[in-house]
């Protein structure tokens, strides 16, 4: 453990950061779960409206840092390309 007071305050930090990012990351893994599952049962109204929903969570997590925005773009490119197989 840290004895230093700014090495204990970045322990802290860190511990914080980590419990928000692993919350928007579940978040993003929630609404790519929900997209596949409308494709998979071929319902392309709630695929639709899943997709934009996603697009939204992922977009947010990139504007945060959480993912890199070529992550995002690529995730949702795949969601996107999914979603139009089943239109």
């Amino acid at each position: 453990m840290a004895n230093i007071k700014s090495a204990k305050k970045r322990v802290l930090i860190a511990e914080t950061r980590t419990a928000r990012n692993k919350a928007i990351k579940s978040e993003v893994k929630t609404a790519i779960k929900k997209v596949d599952a409308a494709v998979a049962a071929k319902d392309a109204e709630t695929a639709k409206a899943c997709l934009k929903a996603a697009i939204s969570v992922m977009s947010k997590a990139a504007s945060k840092g959480v993912y890199h925005k070529n992550t995002v773009s690529r995730k949702v490119s795949r969601l996107t390309k999914a979603v139009n197989s089943i239109a």
